[in-house]
């Protein structure tokens, strides 16, 4: 018998876990604007619930430009001013700061790794305890919890799903050979 996540049965009625759950956690990702957007999300999502982030998410999504990294990067004072005073997304100084800046260590990323996938890619296999330490030196406002979260949410790491969920096997066929 399959049943789905802990995390989604304890939150039966929570159509927006579901929906993330069943069609994006987990699941490799390889643009880059939408590798950003998760990590931007969970920049946004420390010290909140995930379900703040979720029923927020389309917001976070029109105020950041679709998440286009070269258009973050160029973000400036008036950009900032927009963003705290749209009461749609998360209205946090330091966060926004890090959604510019973090857009900004990208780009430069792009031009070593060609993309953030890229990057990503190329220092796949690290335990959590160096991705963290890797991210920390890289990009800002990436703590411990933040960084498990994205590498989990986006595949690079194993836990999104139990192997009874019957999202584990659709997650599973989708990553590449070498992330299994």
């Amino acid at each position: 018998m399959t049943s789905y996540c802990d995390y989604v049965n304890s939150h039966p009625e929570d159509e927006y876990n579901r929906i993330y759950h069943d069609t994006q956690y987990g699941f490799p990702l390889k643009d880059d604007n939408a590798l950003f957007e998760r990590l931007m999300l969970e920049v946004n999502q420390a010290g909140l619930s995930w379900i703040t982030i979720l029923k927020k998410a389309d917001n976070f999504h029109r105020a950041y430009s679709g998440f286009d990294i070269d258009k973050i990067a160029s973000y400036g004072k008036r950009d900032v001013a927009r963003l705290l005073s749209d009461a749609g997304i998360i209205r946090n100084k330091l966060k926004v700061n890090a959604a510019i800046e973090n857009a900004q260590r990208i780009v430069v990323l792009r031009g070593e790794f060609g993309s953030f996938q890229g990057w990503l890619d190329a220092h796949h296999a690290l335990s959590l305890e160096d991705w963290v330490k890797l991210f920390r030196k890289t990009f800002v406002f990436t703590g411990g919890e933040i960084v498990r979260e994205f590498l989990v949410s986006t595949g690079y790491l194993a836990g999104a799903h139990d192997r009874g969920c019957p999202i584990y096997q659709k997650v599973a066929a989708l990553r590449p050979a070498w992330m299994r």
